[in-house]
């Protein structure tokens, strides 16, 4: 599913996310949404978020 969407984001559920220090080499983490940290409805190049571990980035892809 679409990370450039808030509509497909809450929290609690599963993502994979670009760290900011990640962003040349595209390297994802996975982890579950603790808090959602971008106020529009819709951002190009993803959502921000804070996962449950702390770690924060923008979502590149919501799994199921």
């Amino acid at each position: 599913m679409d990370g450039t969407q808030r509509k497909n984001i809450t929290p609690g559920v599963r993502v994979k996310i670009v760290q900011k220090p990640h962003q040349r080499t595209g390297q994802l983490t996975e982890g579950i949404v603790k808090d959602i940290l971008t106020s529009s409805a819709v951002h190009h190049r993803g959502i921000k978020v804070r996962l449950t571990d702390g770690i924060i980035g923008r979502v590149q892809e919501v799994l199921k």
